[in-house]
């Protein structure tokens, strides 16, 4: 199969967010509310000029959109971006705690089994059907995750926990199909960094300190122009063309070069019970995404395109 650009740009953004560990790892030592900090408020700054630059008739478009939607729509909406806002911030700042105070492998792991969870979290929370095979996915990595907790509980709870805000994250956000996504996000750092601003000491940030640590300010700038939005507008570019079942299985590509700087860069190393346990997630992972059905001989629905749509996007 012949790759086109939003192939391309999907595959980059993920391969972008696998490196992410290293510019993180560069600020080892620094409280975790410090390094959120100040990624959510550049990361903002960077999308606020982004859209005032070149996108300010997306934003005039979310608006006119939000307004002329009924008001159970526009509740919804509220709803879900606020929602969404304080679980992106909850994952953020866990994932910085784990990556640079737990284990890279603890962080990648988390993304791995994100996307079943998230399949899990559809069926018992929206009532999406899942096929017998993606149910032995789940059983499968349950499996995986006992075999972990055997061996570090801690380590598990705390990638259980940061898989589970991004999955929840990711439901909570079924509900604005159709809205620019971007935007959207925009709207979601600014309420983070009005949640995280009162609270930055109790999570251990010191932004008049921070403004004036020349290698605080470099690596969050890199962080959050280098993999937080750069890679946001490859994968927005990618979705305005691919289905979302593609992306889906190209995200993969993240943990995996995760792993890999584990422990090829970082030079962790795994016990052969973790090893197991990794292997049957690769196994579960890619037993969810087969497609066992057989072809239908029933005749074609009225909206196909619709449903084929919908089937794909099971698997993001």
């Amino acid at each position: 199969m012949k790759l086109s650009r939003h192939h391309l740009a999907a595959l980059a953004a993920f391969l972008v967010w696998g490196f992410f560990p290293i510019p993180l790892r560069m600020l080892h030592g620094y409280a975790s509310g410090q390094i959120l900090f100040f990624r959510i408020l550049l990361s903002l700054v960077l999308l606020l000029l982004v859209h005032g630059l070149g996108r300010r008739e997306a934003v005039q478009a979310v608006v006119r959109q939000w307004r002329a939607a009924p008001a159970t729509e526009r509740r919804q909406v509220a709803g879900s971006t606020l929602t969404g806002g304080l679980l992106l911030t909850a994952n953020w700042l866990l994932f910085i705690y784990v990556v640079n105070e737990v284990s890279v492998q603890a962080g990648s792991f988390a993304y791995l089994i994100c996307p079943i969870l998230t399949a899990l979290l559809g069926f018992a929370l929206l009532g999406e059907k899942l096929r017998p095979n993606q149910w032995v996915a789940i059983a499968l990595s349950a499996l995986s995750c006992a075999l972990l907790g055997a061996g570090e509980l801690r380590t598990l709870l705390m990638s259980l926990v940061v898989a589970f805000t991004y999955a929840f994250y990711l439901i909570t956000q079924r509900r604005l199909q159709g809205y620019d996504r971007l935007v959207l996000l925009t709207v979601q750092l600014g309420l983070a960094a009005l949640v995280v601003l009162p609270l930055a000491p109790l999570l251990g940030a010191k932004p008049l300190a921070g403004f004036a640590d020349a290698h605080l300010l470099l690596y969050a700038a890199i962080l959050s122009a280098g993999f937080t939005v750069l890679p946001l507008f490859l994968n927005l570019y990618a979705l305005n063309m691919l289905p979302s079942g593609t992306v889906g299985i190209l995200m993969y590509v993240n943990p995996i070069v995760s792993f890999a700087l584990a422990f090829l860069y970082f030079g962790e190393a795994a016990s052969l019970t973790q090893a197991v346990a990794y292997g049957m997630i690769l196994l579960s992972v890619a037993l969810y995404n087969l497609n066992l059905r057989q072809p239908s001989t029933s005749p074609p629905s009225p909206l196909p395109e619709r449903e084929e749509e919908l089937e794909k996007a099971k698997s993001y």
